[in-house]
């Protein structure tokens, strides 16, 4: 590769920050620039540009990453030839350009020092330019509107600039850069400084980007602030047990995505939430949120009960086609920007998740058991059962009684599981189905739920209702058997269409039935067996489709590319069947391929066929960080591992553990167990593995392994 390829790679490389509703996305120098590029704050772009330059040059980058803690973005860049300004030349690589940022409370925070280390003085020609575009995360996204808002002018200030928006919701949107030092030039959107630095001599400028504030940046509040963000994120790590292994590289990707699932999680009024990505989906998710709560659950339950209480408050209430919701629905997302206020797009609060209402409901039973946590769930009751009542509608609706969907709208989401993209569900042939419809997956997730309100039922004392939803499951588990299930092929299909014909495709969604643990013995061994075949296992991880099938892509979003997330669950499913040495290939998989990618596995990646040598292939729009590919390392682990608590005994149970490939000893520290916790300890002895508990609570706690 070329110097010039090098940077140009290097500087393409995009780098996030994220607190509460504020998230910021550059490029390696640091700058802000166009593309997916900017800081946004509730799903509006606050800050469009920001430039550095020394004279009319982009510094060349040295480096560039975020802390280990996903706090401060820094760079280390360096001067190009400088011209005179009132001094001597200055030759490429003497000033070294030190550039940090964070943010906290809405505010990005950023510092830039200049050294030079040349053997004369020099005076450097700093410029920074700004804008704002307020422009809604959708247009960043593509959609194109008719009408905009007024973008006023932006005001230039003594030290600072000021940009301000009215949209059409007639709400004032507005954002202002300040900074510590005033300009020594200035032209519009663009100011100049004029470092002057002696030999050795060192210059600095902070600035903030946030709404108006009459406080001027400085050093104390750049430090205080910065103690604050990195205060927050640590108590944000802290929470649940943490994994410690033997094996260093292991240990990083398990500490990079703890830190990932922290960086993601804003602290809500209900408790923490994790948005589902950055930069598209940097906002609450439904379905997202409870698939990374219940990756996450055997190590921190605290993050389901926060989901839960969220979720249960934004409940649906009433009809709506345009947001595609019933009473009982739970969400599928929220928005705060202009376009869905103005309700050009059903963002705003949409329901458009099939899957989301009988997931929510999933993850208050595993809750349940994982804490014994009756009270909270007392609480939530309503909000169950008139989840449950939703489900109950629709399936009673559907000829076969499955949960099936139709868009109330064109504005919707014509896929509602979640492959939402619109070529993910279709026939042998390729050809799209008519709706509604009724997603294998789904109906699994409705047999847990059913089974879920069953046991939570029993022990809340509602008898008759317990037996009535544990009927609902099991006439749920016949009729996926009795309808989706291929002979021929000997796996379930993907889904079965308005006509009530069988989409006889071979797809990963199946996978998730083995996690909740629907079929038979032996259809799950074939289902498994199809998984783990070359046809879906591309050595880095399980395709969405098989090879083979129609429409199959490996570069396609949903038909045919690897999602972490899919996966987990997957290898969650064989190690429920019993197979753990799955599980642990699967583990294996994710782990390398993670290793290419910075130890940080991405929302998805191209499906191809892993050869000698090569790394996987990157999806170019994916998230990245995302909540639950951040989570799958953790269930896939919990998979290898077979720990299981029982919240309402005190127990914890060790099924058979295997230990990944390479790694001999493990340990969950501080795992709680009701008001306990406790050290759980593997370790590989000879051909064995060895589990023991350590800590304070480990006498009061019940340990059973399981052979």
């Amino acid at each position: 590769m070329t110097p010039d390829a090098g940077t140009s790679a290097a500087l393409a490389t995009s780098h996030v920050l994220k607190d509460g509703d504020t998230f910021v996305v550059c490029d390696g120098v640091g700058d802000i620039d166009g593309g997916s590029t900017g800081l946004f704050r509730d799903d509006t772009r606050v800050l469009s540009a920001c430039r550095l330059r020394l004279g009319d040059t982009v510094p060349a980058l040295l480096s560039a990453g975020v802390t280990r803690d996903n706090v401060v973005f820094a760079a280390h860049l360096t001067n190009r030839a400088l011209p005179p300004l009132g001094g001597t030349t200055a030759p490429q690589g003497l000033v070294h350009v030190h550039r940090t940022r964070f943010l906290c409370d809405g505010r990005m925070h950023e510092r830039i020092v200049l050294t030079n280390y040349g053997h004369q003085p020099v005076t450097v020609p700093m410029h920074l330019e700004f804008d704002a575009d307020f422009v809604d995360m959708f247009e960043v996204r593509g959609v194109a509107r008719a009408q905009r808002g007024t973008l006023q002018p932006a005001q230039g200030r003594e030290a600072g600039i000021a940009f301000a928006y009215r949209g059409l919701d007639a709400v004032q949107r507005e954002s202002a850069v300040a900074f510590s030092r005033t300009p020594d030039a200035r032209d519009g959107r663009r100011v100049a400084f004029h470092a002057s630095l002696a030999v050795a001599g060192r210059w600095e400028l902070y600035l903030e980007v946030g709404d108006a504030s009459d406080l001027p940046p400085s050093r104390a509040r750049h430090r205080e602030a910065a103690a604050r963000a990195r205060r927050r994120m640590r108590n944000r790590s802290r929470r649940g047990a943490r994994v410690r292994s033997n094996g260093p590289l292991f240990d990083a990707w398990m500490r990079r995505s703890r830190m990932d699932l922290s960086l993601l999680t804003s602290e809500l009024a209900t408790g923490p939430y994790p948005y589902a990505g950055i930069p598209w989906f940097s906002t609450p998710f439904g379905r997202d949120a409870v698939i990374t709560a219940l990756q996450v659950l055997w190590l921190d339950p605290g993050l389901a009960r926060g989901v839960l209480g969220f979720l249960a408050d934004h409940q649906a209430q009433e009809e709506s086609k345009f947001l595609d919701a019933a009473p009982g629905k739970i969400m599928h997302e929220t928005r705060r920007g202009e376009m869905s206020a103005l309700r050009e797009l059903p963002f705003g609060l949409y329901y458009g998740g099939v899957d989301t209402t009988p997931l929510f409901v999933v993850l208050a039973g595993e809750y349940a058991t994982r804490t014994g946590d009756m009270a909270f769930i007392a609480r939530l009751w309503p909000a169950l059962v008139a989840a449950t009542a939703w489900i109950e509608r629709v399936c009673d609706a559907n000829p076969r009684g499955l949960l099936d969907y139709a868009r109330g709208e064109s504005t919707g989401l014509s896929n509602q599981g979640w492959k939402d993209s619109e070529d993910s569900v279709f026939h042998a042939d390729g050809e799209f189905p008519p709706g509604p419809i009724a997603l294998v997956e789904v109906q699994g997730y409705a047999f847990a739920a059913f089974r879920a309100m069953a046991m939570l039922a029993g022990r809340l004392g509602h008898d008759a209702q317990a037996a009535q939803w544990c009927q609902r499951s099991e006439r749920m588990r016949e009729a996926v058997e009795a309808h989706f299930w291929m002979p021929s092929q000997g796996m379930y299909g993907i889904a079965i269409d308005g006509r009530g014909v069988l989409c006889e495709v071979r797809a990963s969604n199946p996978g998730h039935l083995l996690f909740v643990g629907l079929p038979d013995a032996e259809r799950a061994r074939s289902t498994a067996a199809h998984l783990l075949s070359r046809d879906f296992d591309s050595g880095w991880g399980i395709r969405t489709l098989a090879k083979g099938q129609a429409r199959y892509n490996p570069m396609s979003y949903h038909n045919g590319s690897v999602w972490p997330h899919d996966s987990a669950l997957c290898a969650a499913g064989l190690a429920r069947y019993g197979d753990r040495a799955g599980a642990v290939a699967l583990l294996r998989s994710a782990f390398e391929a993670a290793v290419n990618f910075d130890m940080r596995l991405p929302e998805l990646f191209c499906g191809f066929e892993r050869t000698q040598g090569a790394a996987p292939v990157a999806y170019p729009v994916a998230c990245l960080p995302q909540a639950w590919a951040a989570g799958s390392p953790f269930m896939l682990l919990q998979a290898c591992l077979g720990v299981s608590v029982d919240g309402f005994a005190n127990e914890l149970t060790v099924d058979r553990p295997q230990l990944p490939v390479g790694i001999d000893e493990v340990t969950l520290r501080d795992l709680p167990v009701g008001d306990d916790r406790v050290d759980l300890v593997f370790q590989r002895v000879g051909g064995r593995i060895g589990v023991f508990a350590e800590g304070r609570g480990a006498a009061r706690i019940a340990l059973r392994v399981l052979a």
